[in-house]
């Protein structure tokens, strides 16, 4: 009778073989997003990550020699894209659509691992995952966000001298903020009132 490891080698062995370059890599990140979003950062490990890639520790080694590097890169593959702004009619509705659209991003599994390596991590190495978040997330809702508000300048419900440079920033610090710091979830009562109560009397046109 052949042992139940001697038929298990040559099946383990074709799917190595079947599994390698691109594919076999987005299988190591996608297990390094599960293992943030289960464990965090501090229970994350290469081994693990291996284990759930279905691979051997050498592989991921080969490719990220930390864990820092391996986070990183699986951070910056699978933040979802934020490249098109809502059109909804108004600022006051593009806006909110937009801050939906953030809220999703946060909260989603690769949103949800950078929150977790961004409050387990020291200081020194929270500075790696820096620019992770600064060009996954905060530029590209920032640029969105001069967008609607460029078009409400056309539309005639944002006064034309709106400073960019500050108000623009103001959606993605009070959301960065409130869930870094205070553990806010952003219901969507949270959005609107930030939308109404602090960007559209920001954004609004002076009486005369």
């Amino acid at each position: 009778m052949v042992s139940s490891r001697r038929t298990a080698a040559p099946a383990q062995a074709a799917s190595a073989l079947r599994r390698r370059g691109p594919v076999l890599e987005r299988a190591i990140l996608e297990a390094a997003l599960d293992q943030l979003s289960t464990v965090g950062w501090n229970g994350l490990t290469m081994e693990g990550v291996a284990a759930g890639a279905q691979t051997g520790k050498a592989a991921v080694y080969r490719r990220w020699p930390s864990k820092e590097d391996l986070v990183v890169d699986a951070l910056q593959a699978g933040l979802p894209a934020l490249d098109s702004a809502p059109e909804c009619g108004s600022v006051r509705e593009d806006l909110l659509e937009l801050c939906r659209r953030l809220r999703a991003a946060m909260y989603s599994r690769p949103g949800y691992a950078l929150r977790s390596v961004l409050h387990e991590c020291d200081t020194l190495t929270a500075e790696r995952f820096h620019g992770v978040i600064t060009e996954g997330v905060i530029e590209p809702s920032v640029e969105l966000i001069k967008e609607v508000v460029r078009r409400g300048v056309e539309r005639g419900e944002v006064r034309p001298d709106v400073d960019e440079a500050s108000v623009c920033d103001v959606i993605p610090a009070l959301m960065m903020y409130r869930s870094k710091v205070c553990g806010s979830e952003w219901e969507e009562g949270d959005l609107v009132e930030m939308i109404d109560h602090v960007m559209v009397p920001l954004l609004r046109l002076q009486a005369h």
